[in-house]
């Protein structure tokens, strides 16, 4: 029988072979999934945009790293954990980015 889908079992999954983060396209795919997201007064959102287009460029591996966290817990924080496992496990090897490759 198969385990139920945690945070913990996803983040683990996630964190395998020395990925850092889904390449740009599926993390967007990935945010746009996330139910609940809000606009908030300031104009920024929650939880905070993907750190993919101009963002890409000037934040660091750990700080994609943490953001994309920060979309795995929101998942998992809205009962989404089960639906985004099942979209980050479909993704291939080359779906992601490695921690030398940032």
């Amino acid at each position: 029988m198969e385990k139920p889908e945690t945070f913990e079992s996803l983040w683990d999954y996630c964190t395998t072979n020395g990925w850092a983060v889904p390449v740009p396209q599926h993390w967007n795919k990935l945010f746009e999934m996330l139910i609940e997201k809000r606009r908030l007064p300031s104009g920024g959102w929650e939880p905070a945009l993907p750190l993919i287009l101009a963002a890409w460029h000037v934040a660091t591996p750990i700080q994609k790293q943490l953001r994309f966290n920060e979309h795995v817990l929101w998942a998992d924080d809205h009962g989404q954990v089960v639906e985004v496992g099942r979209y980050l496990r479909s993704l291939n090897e080359e779906d992601w980015y490695h921690f030398g490759e940032l």
